[in-house]
């Protein structure tokens, strides 16, 4: 018995029981004890089926005799039948049908038995379909209450409708052309199946299968859509059953909004919101009857691309609406007659905030207990600003590319795919009349923001160097495609689905891959030379890579971009709400899902300095209080374990200098002095303090009670890190992060975040908050982060560089905003990697700070940094002092805000920690400004402004990368902006002497 006849038994068997003993199907036959009972079902179906024919009024055996004596006039030129021998299909028709004796026996029933049972094993429990909802698409609206994009599962953008909530003349429409019998059959239409069997012979494409509705709900739910006589069995078994357990009305329901109808859209209101840009409840006759054609074969029926084949299934199905008597001749003429008013296509993929919509999704589970946004058609508002989050992700990805093109870590691996087979597949079908390319766009410069992150000097691998330089071959210079017909280069590329969705570089693709006259495409149909430096010779004739387009002479360039082998995060905060605005968790979301704003923790290194100096502050040292910057040994926390002494970055030892100056200058002795009699009188009791404060933040759940804590040993997720600025802006009030608003199912409101009364920091006053934001503008204005100090009346901040550079950040504010940014490597694999020497938070993270917080202010106001509170403003006096000595001066100078007490007297606590004669036994240096210096600080020693990446190791230091490297240099340079002269041999002055400048004591 061959393998077809086998499984068309077993479908036969199958169809038998459901169409004659729907209530009691055996999915489970004994192969030898059961064959009778077998042959009895077959018998059985099969007079069923013999009437189905004489209704359709086709003579069965008729249609045997011919295919006997003819079997091409039968079949014709259909797969269908092919393989079977159509004497053992007559001889099984006359045992089975007929009745009559047969001179052998073709037909092995407990062949068929097995496979029939095979087939039915572990059939699903169609019990689920009752009161079943697929999962559908949600609408994610952005801090305006716009829309800003979709979530929903693959094969699954859909909007739930209830029946109810569907016009008559949609069901009927779709009945009428998907299952005329609907109402009639129990799930499976013989007749129907009859028809397709005869067109089926008639024609020589795909088969139909005569699916109801009933059973096409079956294949897109539980049984799939594998072309195999196995998933025809049981999908007519379950849906049999399916028939028995919900009612028409409810299986209708889950049609329509589960079947696929094109332009990405599941269900009929997604459809009509695609197709029409309006609800499923607004449809007329004509908008109801065009989407009914579609489910035969969306792409086919695309009454957009394919306008004619659409009319002419339109003409079928209002046909059907005739025959069934829904609609007269006049309405059906006056429909065909009337062209489609379709709206256009619109693209439903997005191409960025795939890691902040990550986190919406495990907020409204936390929160409003939805477990996933897919599960229902949810409409959720959330904080997104959507311009910044753009401006934030390609902020990061160009940084990236600048710390890896600045380092020579620049390496092309591999194209991002290749186009060549697409074009010459393109190149057999002409393009269309309409697909013409438009003028191409003239080049702009890049913006400000852009042009800051990516204008980068030649890495550190290109063939020339830098001062003497090769004399450079002329570049070629830029063109576009002619208008007319689109090159087959710019179909294949328009076409092209870039693996990295997110990434905000153009797609372009390799049209000459000569050294030195490297050219691509881009999709706007520009053709623009290309520089890939040495990477260049391992690029492909048509392959796509990423590239960064910039104008300039001759028309514009592209400069080739890779995926960079480090990463990075970023995230923003409204400083009052708490409201993320924008958060990227990486470089790119296909590459790693992995949200290392909010799910991974790193040491933070200076940017958590500010806790040490909040609590000196809160303590009542003053901004100008004198500290030694030297080396300091801490004890052994409990007397068990090692002493702790931390250094510099550079190892030097600058002298005296201000707390502010300190920490302008992120100097790790000062801060680790502090634990020593500053805070508090035994370290231990300091470190306690800076932990409380760690701990009222929110930082962490627990602290780390061990010293190198206040240099940022313990590592921190940024999200949190973003807080604690953010509640610095704010003079101590901390905001509660959140990216989710509220989340509601039609018209019932699940979850809306309710107005919260602010927390404040009970450590600290409002005046240590405020002196410390100036401090931390001081870090912008003077410091570690001066390369943006053009930004510093707008903005203060913290450069942050873990141990042997492993870690890049910087964290800061605005008046509205608070933003952190992180690069490093991963250590999945438990190594920790360097980004390189020098590769601090002043020169990796601070330029994508830079270029976030630009693009903020194109929709806030720009403004200077507030003014202290009323509260704070009490006890605050502003006095003019000089900045490196921390003495007051008489004339000009820089306003410090020194803290007042309660009787309005300014304490003084500039000698607190240094007295007097330690400041006259020092006094051997020159001023910065080249004056004398009665005090020799040790400002005429090289001072690097970054001595922040600590050394964790009990007792020794390990010398640390600074933000700048000018220290490095030669002598002449020691020397503060206006410096003519290279600093001079100091000479001692007495502070007593009566003619000493003002300004200095």
């Amino acid at each position: 018995m061959s393998t077809l006849l086998i499984k068309l038994f077993a479908t036969a068997l199958t169809f038998s029981q459901v169409t004659t003993r729907p209530d009691s199907i055996r999915t489970s036959f004994d192969p030898v004890r059961d064959q009778a009972a077998v042959s009895q079902s077959l018998t059985d179906g099969c007079t069923h089926l013999r009437k189905a024919f004489d209704v359709e009024d086709i003579n069965v055996d008729e249609l045997i005799a011919t295919a006997m004596e003819d079997p091409k006039a039968v079949a014709g030129d259909t797969t269908m039948l092919k393989g079977l021998d159509f004497k053992d299909l007559e001889l099984s028709y006359r045992q089975f049908c007929k009745g009559s004796p047969v001179e052998r026996q073709v037909v092995d029933l407990g062949e068929v038995i097995r496979a029939y049972n095979e087939a039915m094993a572990d059939l699903p429990d169609v019990a689920k379909l009752k009161g079943f909802r697929m999962p559908g698409a949600s609408t994610v609206l952005d801090g305006q209450g716009e829309r800003y994009t979709e979530i929903f599962p693959p094969d699954g953008r859909r909007a739930w409708v209830p029946l109810r909530d569907i016009p008559e003349i949609v069901r009927k429409a779709f009945v009428a052309a998907e299952d005329k019998r609907f109402f009639q059959h129990g799930g499976i239409d013989e007749r129907g199946v009859i028809r397709a069997f005869m067109t089926n012979l008639a024609s020589s494409g795909r088969p139909q299968g005569g699916s109801t509705i009933t059973q096409q709900v079956v294949k897109n739910i539980l049984v799939g859509d594998d072309i195999t006589y196995q998933r025809k069995m049981r999908e007519m078994v379950l849906a049999a059953r399916l028939e028995r357990i919900l009612g028409k009305d409810e299986i209708l329901e889950i049609y329509l909004n589960a079947i696929y109808l094109g332009r990405s859209s599941w269900g009929v209101e997604m459809a009509a919101r695609s197709f029409f840009g309006k609800s499923v409840g607004a449809l007329d006759l004509r908008e109801a009857a065009l989407l009914a054609t579609l489910p035969k074969g969306p792409n086919y029926y695309d009454p957009e691309r394919h306008p004619e084949r659409s009319r002419q299934r339109l003409a079928y199905v209002l046909t059907r609406l005739l025959d069934d008597g829904v609609i007269d001749d006049a309405k059906r003429a006056a429909v065909l007659a009337e062209k489609p008013t379709l709206i256009a296509a619109s693209r439903s993929r997005r191409d960025s905030g795939f890691y902040v919509l990550d986190h919406l999704t495990r907020e409204a589970r936390t929160f409003a207990g939805v477990e996933s946004l897919t599960a229902s058609s949810y409409t959720v508002r959330s904080t997104i600003d959507p311009a910044l989050q753009r401006a934030t992700e390609a902020a990061l990805q160009d940084g990236l590319a600048r710390y890896e093109l600045g380092t020579g870590r620049f390496r092309f691996e591999e194209p991002e795919g290749n186009l060549g087979a697409a074009i010459e597949r393109l190149k057999a079908n002409p393009p269309a009349a309409a697909a013409t390319v438009a003028p191409a766009p003239a080049i702009a410069p890049a913006p400000e923001s852009e042009t800051r992150i990516t204008s980068i000097d030649p890495p550190a691998n290109p063939p020339a160097r830098r001062g003497r330089r090769k004399a450079a071959a002329v570049p070629p210079k830029a063109t576009s495609v002619a208008p007319g017909p689109k090159p087959d280069w710019l179909r294949a590329l328009e076409a092209w689905r870039a693996p990295l969705y997110d990434v905000h570089w153009p797609s372009a693709v390799v049209l000459d891959a000569r050294p030195g006259s490297l050219k691509v495409g881009l999709a706007d149909g520009r053709i623009l030379p290309l520089q890939a430096w040495r990477e260049g010779r391992k690029l492909k004739l048509h392959d796509v890579v990423l590239v960064r387009v910039s104008g300039g002479k001759g028309g514009g360039r592209a400069e080739l971009r890779v995926r960079p082998s480090v990463q990075g995060a970023a995230i923003v905060l409204e400083n009052r709400t708490g409201r993320i605005l924008a958060m990227t968790g990486g470089f790119s979301y296909p590459l790693s899902q992995l949200n290392r704003a909010t799910q991974a923790v790193r040491q933070p290194g200076s940017t958590l300095k500010p806790l040490a100096y909040l609590a000196a502050l809160a303590h009542g040292v003053q901004p100008n209080t004198l500290l030694w910057d030297r080396a300091v040994t801490l004890p052994p926390i409990g007397g068990v374990g090692d002493s702790w002494t931390p250094r510099n970055a550079d190892r030097s030892e600058s002298g005296l200098t201000t707390l502010r100056r300190a920490l302008e200058s992120s100097k790790n002795q000062v801060t680790a002095g502090l634990l020593d009699g500053v805070i508090e009188q035994r370290p231990e009791d300091s470190l306690q303090r800076v932990c409380n404060l760690a701990l009222e933040a929110e930082l962490y759940a627990e602290c780390e009670r061990y010293y190198p804590f206040v240099l940022g040993a313990q590592p921190v997720r940024p999200i949190d890190l973003a807080v604690l600025y953010a509640a610095i802006a704010n003079e101590g009030i901390r905001p509660s992060p959140h990216v989710l608003e509220s989340v509601a199912e039609g018209d019932r409101v699940l979850y809306r975040r309710e107005a919260r009364a602010p927390v404040a920091i009970r450590s600290a006053d409002n005046v240590a908050f405020y002196q410390l934001k100036t401090m931390l503008q001081g870090v912008v204005s003077r410091g570690t982060a001066r390369s943006m100090r053009g930004l510093a009346p707008y903005v203060g901040g913290k450069t942050g560089t873990s141990e042997n550079e492993n870690d890049a950040w910087f964290a800061g504010f605005s008046n509205d905003v608070s933003i952190v940014v992180w690069v490093g490597n991963d250590n999945a694999d438990g190594k920790r990697r360097t980004l390189g020497r020098g590769q601090t938070g002043g020169k990796v993270a601070v330029p994508i700070f830079e270029a976030i917080m630009k693009a903020s202010w194109a929709s806030r106001p720009r403004t200077p940094l507030a003014p202290p509170s009323p509260e704070a403003r009490q006890l605050l006096a502003d006095v003019r002092i000089d900045l490196r000595s921390g003495e007051r001066s008489a004339g000009g100078g820089f306003v410090e805000h020194l803290r007042r007490s309660a009787s309005g007297a300014i304490v003084d606590t500039q000698h607190r920690f240094v007295g007097r004669g330690e400041v006259y036994a020092q006094r051997d240096g020159p001023s910065e400004d080249g004056d004398d210096n009665p005090y020799g600080y040790g400002y005429g020693q090289p001072d690097p402004l970054d001595t922040e990446a600590p050394s964790f190791a009990p007792r020794r230091g390990t010398p640390l990368e600074a933000d700048s490297d000018w220290y490095r240099q030669d002598p002449s340079r020691y020397a503060w902006p206006g410096d003519a002269q290279p600093r001079r041999r100091p000479r001692r002055v007495d502070p007593e002497y009566l003619w000493a400048p003002r300004d200095i004591y």
